[in-house]
């Protein structure tokens, strides 16, 4: 359990604990009361945290394909390079880049003003649903999710498809089917936990363009299934 892998999937696991844990109470104490209705405050803090551990998923992912690409493409050299120092940096740089991040998103939500009396067509605080029903000038908003936003999702996703694609040029230099087994067996759930996370949040937040059932269901899936789903994933793997 003191393995690189393991230490990351800790962080993977409290990461997505918290994930849900921001959303879904609220979620079902609306359901229960029928009194759907969230302070300001608390909408904020609801955006801060949910931004927070939804990057902090995509970096420990990274960090985690990394990890599974030195294991297959280095494995004399696994143990010098993965160090239990350099597993501690990686961690609490992805700790430090999601809390700012975050931080930062919410502090220019902050210093727009919105009308009274708004109803979000969400089951949470999603920054994407409240720029809309902001009337003040949201343009450095979503400038700045385009250029550090994007950066910051499109650098992990980058790092996870580079990871697997020398994986697979390693695989496929000599191919045989103990090779393909042992590397399905390393790779596999973690592989399935990305596709999981990258799909939805694609799906969400690329492919739509307003909010609707079909959205929110899309919603549910990487805020509560795919958190739910990734402790499974790797029980079943260990």
């Amino acid at each position: 359990l003191h393995e690189p892998m393991y230490y990351f999937l800790s962080h993977l696991a409290f990461s997505d604990f918290s994930l849900s844990s921001v959303t879904v109470p609220k979620m079902l104490m609306n359901m229960q009361t029928w009194q759907q209705s969230i302070s300001y405050v608390g909408c904020i803090c609801q955006l801060y945290f949910f931004i927070l551990f939804g990057s902090l998923d995509n970096f420990l992912l990274a960090v985690m394909a990394y990890d599974r690409y030195v294991a297959i493409c280095h494995p004399l050299h696994y143990t010098t390079i993965m160090r239990g120092r350099l597993c501690v940096l990686l961690v609490c740089g992805s700790w430090m880049v999601a809390s700012v991040h975050a931080l930062f998103h919410t502090l220019l939500l902050v210093r727009l003003s919105f009308c009274a009396d708004i109803t979000i067509t969400h089951f949470f605080c999603d920054l994407t649903a409240l720029l809309k029903l902001s009337c003040s000038d949201i343009s450095l908003n979503m400038f700045v999710i385009f250029l550090e936003g994007g950066f910051l999702y499109l650098l992990p996703l980058g790092i996870v498809l580079g990871s697997y694609v020398h994986i697979g040029t390693i695989i496929l230099r000599v191919p045989s089917t103990k090779r393909l087994v042992k590397a399905f067996s390393t790779c596999g759930s973690h592989l399935f936990v990305v596709s999981l996370y990258y799909g939805t949040l694609a799906g969400v937040y690329f492919f739509s363009s307003s909010w609707d059932s079909k959205d929110i269901i899309s919603s549910v899936m990487y805020t509560v299934v795919t958190p739910m789903l990734n402790p499974i994933v790797y029980g079943v793997r260990t």
